[in-house]
């Protein structure tokens, strides 16, 4: 999630087009101002965006100037100029079309300048410097996207969504990604879902579980870890149960507390029994872990026969024992003299 420098043909943005046929007229003044994200980033505006007419006006050097243009401004003319690399931007206060280079551009409605801003239509900022632009109803938020690069893969069959919740209708569902389709992470929304934009300039949403495509970041992880410990411990102190059914909190033994808080925080479905879990993910030495992977040990006379969650600084969160329920405690040697291997599922 990077903000690229370089510029690339106009493009015209026909999904943020239709959106915007679609979205209510209103003024300025009677809904909040939208926030506005480039490559993923939150831009601060000394004049907020707004919307009149359905057209969202967005300020014209914030944006320029984010994607490395200079900007200018003619008093006399009230004409703003923008200049990146070999192309020069015109646009003079009021009028219906601006100029890229000598290219005529038509608006679809006049820029104006508010509270000492130049505003402009978004369709000006995307059609000129070549970006994907995206409004998303659901939170009042416009995504602009300046990267033409594809770097993560498609590994399953994901639905790519207009909003980032998979409790909405089929509605939502834009379109079936296959298999082996190459995308753009344009945002990391939280630990379950991406902000991505596919080679036709779509820009959509789908699930961040690690089956559906191979993007991984630092951040990301940190924040399924975090997801997973935090709803773990919502259950501190929940009796024990050998063989405790699925589908239940009331008891837990320990790996139907896995399998359950896995699936609930990450959509991670996993087997019933330890044994089977310790076959899934990637193998870790113990030198390696790190807080949401899978901690396997020797018990009742089994190879495998415990699972604990590692939950980072020297501890485990799981559950053996009725006295205890579940609970954390230190990894100290006892433990570690029954470790057998570790996994890693995201």
């Amino acid at each position: 999630m990077r903000i690229h420098s370089g510029v690339i043909k106009s493009i015209k943005i026909t999904l943020f087009s239709m959106a915007l046929l679609h979205t209510t007229s209103v003024h300025a003044d009677e809904s909040p101002s939208p926030s506005v994200y480039l490559d993923g980033h939150l831009l601060s505006f000394e004049t907020p965006a707004v919307i009149e007419n359905g057209y969202s006006l967005v300020p014209m050097r914030t944006l320029f100037e984010a994607e490395g243009a200079q900007i200018s401004w003619d008093e006399s003319t009230r004409t703003v100029t923008a200049k990146k690399n070999s192309d020069i931007f015109t646009y003079q206060i009021g009028a219906m079309a601006a100029y890229k280079n000598q290219q005529r551009l038509e608006l679809p409605i006049a820029g104006k300048i508010i509270a000492g801003s130049t505003m402009v239509p978004l369709r000006f900022i995307s059609e000129t410097l070549g970006n994907f632009v995206a409004w998303h109803d659901y939170s009042r938020t416009i995504t602009i996207s300046s990267v033409h690069d594809y770097e993560t893969t498609i590994q399953y069959g994901v639905n790519l969504r207009d909003t980032p919740d998979k409790d909405t209708t089929d509605g939502s569902v834009l379109r079936m990604l296959p298999k082996s389709d190459k995308i753009h992470v344009i945002r990391e929304m939280d630990p379950n879902w991406l902000e991505v934009q596919t080679q036709d300039g779509t820009i959509g949403f789908i699930s961040a579980a690690p089956m559906y495509s191979d993007y991984m970041s630092q951040s990301l992880t940190a924040k399924k870890a975090e997801q997973l410990i935090t709803l773990g411990t919502k259950f501190l102190g929940t009796p024990y149960e050998f063989g405790a059914a699925t589908g239940q909190t009331h008891t837990f033994d320990c790996s139907s507390f896995v399998k359950y808080v896995f699936s609930e925080a990450l959509s991670i479905n996993l087997p019933r029994v330890s044994y089977d879990q310790a076959l899934t993910g990637k193998e870790v030495g113990l030198d390696e872990i790190r807080k949401g992977d899978l901690l396997f040990f020797s018990a009742r006379g089994l190879d495998i026969g415990h699972v604990a969650i590692y939950a980072g600084d020297n501890q485990l969160l799981h559950t053996y024992s009725k006295d205890l329920g579940v609970h954390i405690e230190n990894f100290d040697e006892k433990w570690k003299k029954r470790f057998v291997t570790a996994r890693r599922l995201f």
